[in-house]
Formats: C-alpha cells, structure tokens, sequence
C-alpha cells in the first residue's frame, strides 16, 4: 500500500500552554498516562523528514485504523523520540502490521499482552539504543521513547484503549513502553538480524507479542550445561497458554546476559545447540497441564499423546521458536520472554 495515499491527519488549535495542550490530550483519551510532547505542525513535520507524509502503511485493528507516516509522526512525536528515532518506530510499525504477527489479537487479549521490539545492528547503536546495563529498563531516551511512540500508534491508531477495545484482565507494564538493543559485542554468535534472514550490514527490529518477562538467576552454575538446565527449569511451569498452543508456532523469546552467554559459548554450544536443547528439556509432563490454563482451546501437533500422562509437550512447535539473543551488562542474570499465543514474531529492516 506504499503508493496509496489518505487524507492528512486532524488539525485543530488550542492554547499555546504545554498544561493544557497536556490536559486535552488525556481528556480525549489521545495519552498513555504520561506527559506527552505537542506534536505541532512543525515537530510532525520534523519527524517525517523528506518521507511522503500521506504515505498509507496500512490497516491497523482491532478498528481498521489507517496507518499513515503523518501520524505515526505525530504519535513519535508525542513519546519524544527525535527525528532520528523515527526509522526504527516506521520499521516497528510495518513489524506490526505484518499479518503472522495479529496485532488485533495480541492488542485486545484478556491476556494483556504486549510487544517488545528488539533492536540489531549499526543503526541502533548510532542512536544510542541501549543494549547493556539496565536496557530493559528506564532512563534511556531512544528504548523509552521508540517504545512508547509505537505504544502510542496501538492506541491512537489501532484503537486499542483500555476499558474499551483493550480488555486486558491486569496488563503489564510493557504496555507503556519496551524495547531495547542487542548487545553485539557481547554476542558469541551470529548477530539475531542474520540469524532471522538479514545480511549483516542490515538493522532490524524484531517483535515478540509479549506476556511477561522472567527473571533467571544463575551464579552457581558456571559450565554452558548448568547455565541451560537452569534456563529450561525456569520454563517449566504451570499457567502458561505456550504449552497449548504449539502449532500456532508462538515464540519464545531468550535474552542471555553476557556472563550466561559467553560460558554457554565457550562450552561448544552454538545458538542451533542451545534450541535444540531448550526443546527438548522445556517442556511438562501431559498429567500437569491436563484441564488446566486453556485447556479446552488447546491446539497441538497430531503426534501429541494426549492419552499418555507422562508425554513430555515441549514449549515450542519446534527449536526455531526460540528466539536468542544477548543483551544487557555485568552480572550472572538472563531472562525468558513468554509470549501470546495468537502471535508470531516479525522482523523488519530499519530503513535509513
């Protein structure tokens, strides 16, 4: 729809006071909570550069809301991103917006679930993404704010409002804003832009729907071995809808620190290594999930034995549904993504 064209964004004047422009804009139900920038005429137009501000990118549910580069612009420029930031939010958009990831399920789920945008190669870190100490959480401008800019277009265009098409039970807080940066010279392996399809002077965003994100401790253990078995133990658990929902070919995501990593590297795994051994040890006996969580909305593989209590159902449809990368800084600590299961996971190239 790249050549399609719509008609420009609202216009409308108010008082030249940043408290009341504030004010409006929450009343009308245009704010995440937070203070937001006045995305004036000037500002837009700053974000969309030499772009074609009238440029359809597409439809977005759960209302159909038309994308345009104008008013993902706007809605940049409401999170606070600098002009610079505004690729990496149009390349999360067109991410979003791909069919296999279902944006209008993962937006309106009873299940809160939310995206996570992963940032690999030179062009995040030319913009000061973080990937190192601290990248999931605050105090860094560009993960804020292109987070939340694509946060905003959830809300502002898709039309995902909670209390009204946003139905999410309890949420997270990853509905304000995530993402963050690989950490690439930390990373023993092929960069995670090469590893989905790109080439490796690309950047990428990668998106995950998200459900919530758990912590892995493991200072005790310091061989490749110990530092897996304890990353498959920490997926073995009840509640979670991926051991459902395998052939909906959900991903799950793993963000090793540089400590984990490296020794997992030094002891001869390589990325393919450490899928395959996730899917094989993540996984829970059929007897435990039997009517319990999604049971009855269960969608498995033929091969599954639902008649056998001891079948081991592995967490993923298959070792590629892991999603690796490394990121963050000094200390014996990883985390694990568990995601929604009507998504799939979508990169995209930033283009610059």
């Amino acid at each position: 729809m790249g050549a399609a064209r719509a008609a420009q964004a609202s216009r409308f004047m108010l008082a030249d006071s940043y408290v009341e422009i504030n004010e409006h804009f929450h009343e009308q139900g245009w704010s995440d909570g937070l203070p937001i920038m006045p995305p004036t005429e000037e500002a837009v137009a700053a974000m969309v550069g030499d772009r074609d501000p009238g440029e359809v990118m597409g439809v977005m549910p759960p209302v159909d809301g038309t994308v345009t580069v104008e008013k993902v612009a706007a809605n940049a420029v409401m999170a606070g991103c600098r002009p610079e930031y505004f690729p990496v939010v149009l390349a999360g958009v067109r991410a979003m917006l791909r069919e296999e990831y279902n944006l209008g399920s993962v937006s309106t789920t009873t299940g809160g679930a939310a995206p996570v945008f992963i940032v690999s190669g030179a062009y995040g870190e030319e913009i000061g993404i973080n990937s190192g100490t601290g990248c999931f959480g605050s105090g860094f401008r560009p993960n804020a704010t292109i987070g939340r800019a694509l946060r905003l277009v959830i809300r502002n265009i898709a039309g995902a409002v909670p209390g009204e098409m946003d139905k999410g039970t309890q949420a997270w807080p990853g509905r304000y804003s995530f993402c963050f940066g690989e950490n690439e010279a930390e990373n023993p392996w092929d960069p995670l832009r090469v590893n989905r399809g790109f080439g490796l002077v690309d950047s990428t965003v990668t998106v995950i729907g998200l459900r919530g994100v758990h912590y892995i401790n493991e200072g005790g253990q310091e061989t490749g071995l110990g530092n897996l078995e304890t990353i498959a133990g920490s997926m073995r658990r009840m509640g979670l809808v991926n051991y459902l929902h395998q052939v909906n070919r959900t991903a799950i995501g793993l963000v090793l620190g540089p400590e984990h990593a490296a020794e997992i590297a030094k002891d001869g795994y390589s990325r393919q290594d450490v899928q395959a051994y996730l899917f094989e040890h993540a996984r829970m006996p059929m007897k435990d999930l039997r009517n319990r969580s999604y049971w009855n909305f269960r969608v498995w593989p033929e091969e599954y034995d639902e008649n056998d209590p001891d079948f081991m159902v592995p967490i993923v449809y298959a070792p590629e549904d892991f999603i690796i990368t490394v990121a963050g800084g000094t200390g014996r600590h990883s985390a694990w993504l568990s995601s929604w299961y009507m998504t799939r996971s979508v990169t995209e190239r930033i283009d610059v």
